[in-house]
């Protein structure tokens, strides 16, 4: 039986002329063409160098715009990134009532109202299968880490085969996603210095202060985090209950799998895979008070107190 060789990368793009694509060819051969037709109709009419001048940077432009990439895009897709940020909003709000018009007799410019927020999701069900729309399904996993560096030479190399095993078996797109939020203390130490006095010992009340001391102390001298690994599993091509029941489907294979290499994984609940996204947008602490210099979701902003005279 013969054997196929499969390239690693089956999403390159396939080299047509000289090591380039057919992207490339085009972004470099229509300008090349132009700047060829230009010279052959004008070069009775313009001196060569002026025509030259004229036609290097061109031809400069484009090749570095077929060949030059980062991040694994091309310039040209870089400058298309660039254009359509450029032209996108930069304020966006979820679906709001239209706000009255303002009468004509004030006189008030008021500022540009933003754009609607189209989120990617339609729905979030009870056992936690997101509804993508056209788009699909997925699912949200926590897993627990595995302290990878404790382990003796075969118990890491077994964790590593149970991971590959669960990679090699991969057939859609997946999201190892490794969030971390700040840590507070505050309500620790303050329920540690409340509930201190009604301790039935001295000594037991003395050792709750000096920890309280301590975790006030950690807190300042350090930037506390608090590390949350979620494992997304999206169904591109499923949608309804098709898709759902193939999702959480292989929800259940990636649960065993990844018991396998030492990770336990949970299928996160409708209210739980809420609160992920919520937090994913939110810019707020774990218990809902807003980083410092930022307002809360709620509060009312208002402009800078006049001076009080005396």
């Amino acid at each position: 039986m013969g054997r196929v060789r499969m390239p690693a990368d089956v999403e390159r793009e396939d080299k047509i002329l000289a090591g380039l694509t057919a992207r490339q060819l085009l972004i470099i051969g229509v300008p090349g063409i132009a700047a060829w037709a230009g010279l052959t109709a004008l070069k009775d009419l313009v001196p060569l160098p002026v025509l030259a001048a004229i036609a290097v940077p061109v031809i400069g432009a484009a090749v570095a715009a077929a060949l030059v990439r980062r991040d694994g895009l091309g310039l040209d897709q870089l400058l298309l990134a660039a254009f359509r940020f450029h032209r996108s909003p930069k304020r966006r709000a979820t679906g709001t009532p239209a706000p009255a018009e303002v009468p004509s007799w004030i006189g008030a410019e008021t500022e540009a109202l933003p754009a609607p927020l189209a989120l990617p999701l339609e729905a979030i069900g009870d056992d936690g299968v997101i509804d993508l729309g056209t788009h699909g399904a997925a699912i949200v996993l926590s897993c627990s880490t595995v302290n990878f560096g404790l382990r003796t030479p075969e118990e890491q190399a077994a964790l590593v085969a149970g991971f590959s095993g669960y990679l090699n078996s991969l057939s859609a797109p997946v999201q190892v996603l490794v969030r971390a939020e700040s840590v507070r203390l505050d309500p620790l130490i303050a329920a540690l210095d409340r509930e201190a006095p009604g301790l039935p010992h001295p000594a037991l009340e003395a050792a709750a202060h000096d920890h309280g001391d301590f975790l006030a102390g950690l807190a300042e001298s350090h930037d506390l985090l608090y590390r949350h690994v979620l494992l997304v599993l999206r169904e591109p091509s499923g949608t309804g209950r098709h898709g759902a029941a193939t999702v959480r489907r292989r929800a259940d294979d990636a649960i065993r799998a990844l018991g396998a290499a030492g990770s336990s994984a949970t299928v996160l609940g409708g209210p739980q895979a809420a609160a992920v996204l919520a937090a994913a947008a939110n810019p707020t602490n774990r218990d809902g008070t807003p980083p410092d210099g930022l307002a809360a979701p709620d509060a009312v902003i208002t402009g800078p107190q006049p001076p009080q005279e005396d």
